[in-house]
């Protein structure tokens, strides 16, 4: 255990540990006799049959699945550009002292993160053609009703990472002339994006995830695509199993380059902070 666990958590005893160690080894058996009968009853049904699986050896279903992907990928990343530029607008809105543009930037901020996704793609589905006779296509009212809720959190992500900053930041920017726009678009915000960075491909992986709500409007993503060919080939266990697999990987590199550059960014600031230290070291000497 850790110096900072030390302070939350008392140090188990040995019989502390012994029933951990008992109650740790239940619950691998249990999870592992789980795991046996739920093998034996998809055994049982045909379910692990190699006729079952085969179909994921054929080029035609393969590139079928990859063509869903492509669509995911597709509307993510258009999903988190768009995102960006109405998240950094709005963050940098609910920073400024003038209400009349504060004001409308925290509405839309509340708005965004209030309504489910799910909701938001329906109302531009059904109600927005009805209301501005513009029937949209699937794919942007899918991005669309991505852009609402992400760019909401990456505004608040914008706003914290502005917070922040130390405020020297701000004043040293004033002495040297600098307006208050100059200041957070010279200054403040290159510094928090580059904070906010892990926090963007993280919110890449809400995206991804959210994608998947597209097959309710007809948009042909991967989940939309292992639906089809679930029903083609009569395998949707097998289908969703290999698809689901899919999103983790993707999902799981996009979490691990999050976690790297957070890591990198921790230490070029320790090395920042050593080198100012050695400075004014050699400074006082």
């Amino acid at each position: 255990m850790t110096g900072a666990d030390s302070h939350l958590f008392d140090a188990p005893g040995p019989r502390a540990v012994r029933r951990t160690i008992i109650g740790s080894g239940v619950a691998a058996v249990f999870a592992v006799a789980l795991i046996v009968y739920v093998l034996m009853e998809l055994s049982a049904k045909g379910q692990l049959s190699a006729a079952k699986w085969s179909p994921f050896l054929k080029y035609d279903l393969i590139k079928f699945l990859l063509h869903g992907l492509a669509y995911t990928a597709g509307a993510a990343v258009v999903s988190l550009g768009l995102a960006l530029v109405l998240g950094i607008a709005l963050g940098v809105g609910r920073l400024t002292r003038t209400a009349i543009i504060r004001m409308p930037c925290v509405a839309i901020v509340e708005l965004g993160r209030g309504l489910p996704v799910l909701l938001s793609m329906l109302f531009l589905f059904l109600a927005f053609p009805l209301a501005f006779h513009i029937d949209l296509p699937a794919f942007w009212t899918v991005v669309l009703a991505l852009v609402l809720y992400n760019g909401a959190v990456i505004a608040e992500i914008v706003r914290a990472g502005v917070l922040t900053l130390p405020k020297g930041q701000r004043e040293a920017a004033f002495a040297i002339g600098l307006t208050g726009t100059q200041t957070m678009r010279l200054v403040l915000l290159p510094q928090a994006l580059r904070i906010m960075l892990p926090s963007l491909i993280s919110q890449l992986v809400v995206l991804i995830k959210d994608s998947a709500l597209g097959f309710i409007v007809g948009y042909q993503e991967l989940t939309a695509q292992a639906q089809s060919a679930a029903l083609l080939f009569n395998n949707p266990l097998q289908t969703y199993v290999v698809v689901g697999v899919v999103y983790i990987l993707v999902n799981s590199v996009l979490s691990e380059a999050s976690t790297y550059l957070g890591e990198r960014q921790k230490r070029t600031l320790s090395q920042k902070v050593v080198t100012a230290g050695d400075a004014v070291t050699i400074e006082s000497r």
